[in-house]
């Protein structure tokens, strides 16, 4: 995870619509260390062997009301009935350690993130779209789960072209194919957010140029 050039981690923001192969890509970069996932908090009900902490923070809507009061998440959206958001705690302290950091997250919270003053944030944001192959390939990869019943299936799909316009706000997009091709492309963009000039930190014993004007800093 990082680099010791690389003080701060870099925050990669990924969207896309259910189905699309988004969250198979982050589990798959947290396993292999790349990147912490940031667990998300939801009010909605655990699906199958869905574990508190492990695959979402469950809150009750009170709980989770009371949080964005305080002002502990950096994004929160209500989406399909139900709130979801990602704690700052689940991703500042880990940015400040140099750990990269994944936000497996919908179009309105990437917005949020993106509309976010901190500098923290800013330096170290990534943003990914991922886009399935087709409409067709969508509605069998949600059948194939078995988690839903059908009017939520046809709610998704329903909201799948809505969200999708989206792609191109992002800095980069995926095109579903294979799981492995989708976690290649997905490893290349972060290994070469990791170089971006002005995330490096050069020892001062290396006797290189430093950079002398931060794009993130007045």
């Amino acid at each position: 995870m990082g680099d010791r050039t690389q003080p701060r981690g870099v925050l990669c923001v990924v969207s896309g619509p259910s189905g699309s192969g988004k969250t198979t890509i982050c589990r798959a970069v947290s396993e292999q260390g790349e990147a912490v996932y940031a667990i998300s908090a939801t009010t909605r009900a655990p699906r199958g062997t869905e574990e508190n902490g492990k695959d979402y923070f469950f809150f009750t809507r009170e709980e989770f009301e009371s949080r964005v009061k305080s002002e502990a998440f950096l994004e929160y959206a209500e989406v399909h009935g139900n709130y979801y958001g990602t704690l700052k705690s689940e991703v500042l302290g880990h940015l400040e350690a140099g750990t990269d950091v994944l936000m497996d997250i919908d179009v309105q919270g990437a917005a949020q993130v993106r509309a976010c003053q901190d500098p923290a944030i800013r330096e170290s944001l990534v943003d990914v779209f991922v886009l399935p192959p087709s409409m067709d390939e969508l509605k069998a990869r949600l059948s194939g789960r078995g988690t839903e019943t059908e009017e939520q299936k046809a709610l998704r799909l329903g909201n799948a072209t809505e969200e999708m316009a989206h792609w191109p706000e992002y800095g980069y997009t995926i095109v579903s194919r294979t799981r492995e091709e989708d976690l290649e492309a997905f490893l290349h963009i972060l290994k070469a957010e990791r170089q971006r000039s002005h995330r490096l930190v050069l020892p001062p014993e290396s006797g290189l140029p430093v950079l002398k004007k931060h794009p993130f800093k007045p």
